[in-house]
């Protein structure tokens, strides 16, 4: 009892640092999911967009690993797909035990529902939604994921694609009609809650130059993947680094 107490104490004290505006009602909101389901704010389980709580996908997957779900079925729903204009749609199902009946979850994704960062992924986004939704059944979980918001998803892709600078060096082109590293990088800013001034910051030492704008498209691509995979794989280590560009306070004489 006291360990778990200890460690709702220190996922509240990550809580409060990650998100220093948090008020007393999203606080207690926040400490009933930590002690009902067991979710991590470390590890990036649970996160805050516009002031509400939503699970991820990772968040989903360890909690059937912990309660030892039996199974989880995908299944392409093929005659309500449209692969020619990127739609998919996903039925999972999840069984909690051998003798489980199985929760049902549907996903759908296209080009209109899905951020236009992750376009072409369509079919795995639908996937992923599918899963998400039958593992909230299955579990309980009365908060939404953050991979089926559709907010999340962005705006749709414009079905004219603006001409392009030739100069492959912009970190903020986009050859060949891709997505611009610029809303690559904002992207994953909002979807961590990172704080922006300190990841320019970041990416400049990380691309060797004095202010990002002087990076290559291809450091600042590579950026991008480091800074996605960091914040992944842990959080709160990735904050604390970018803590350490700070600049400190000049005290006044």
């Amino acid at each position: 009892m006291k360990r778990a107490t200890k460690a709702i104490q220190a996922e509240m004290r990550v809580a409060r640092q990650t998100w220093s505006d948090l008020g007393a009602a999203r606080l207690r909101d926040l400490r009933a999911l930590l002690v009902r389901y067991k979710l991590s704010v470390a590890l990036g389980e649970i996160i805050r967009i516009d002031n509400h709580w939503y699970v991820t996908h990772a968040g989903l997957l360890r909690l059937a690993s912990r309660r030892r779900c039996h199974a989880i079925n995908t299944s392409l729903r093929e005659r309500l797909c449209d692969p020619a204009a990127s739609r998919w749609i996903f039925r999972a199902v999840v069984y909690k035990s051998p003798n489980s009946k199985g929760f049902v979850g549907y996903g759908d994704a296209d080009p209109s529902n899905v951020s236009s960062v992750v376009h072409g992924a369509e079919l795995r986004i639908a996937e992923t939604r599918a899963v998400n939704r039958a593992l909230r059944k299955a579990y309980g979980i009365g908060i939404c994921s953050v991979e089926e918001l559709g907010a999340f998803s962005s705006s749709p892709r414009p079905s004219v694609v603006p001409p392009q600078s030739n100069d492959s060096h912009s970190s903020n082109g986009s050859g060949n009609g891709q997505p611009r590293l610029r809303d690559q990088l904002c992207l994953l800013i909002r979807q961590y809650n990172l704080d922006s001034n300190l990841v320019k910051a970041y990416a400049a030492d990380f691309c060797g130059t004095e202010a990002l704008s002087g990076a290559s498209r291809e450091l600042v691509d590579s950026f991008i993947s480091h800074l996605s995979s960091a914040a992944k794989q842990n959080r709160d280590a990735l904050v604390c680094k970018l803590n350490s560009y700070a600049q400190p306070v000049e005290a006044k004489s």
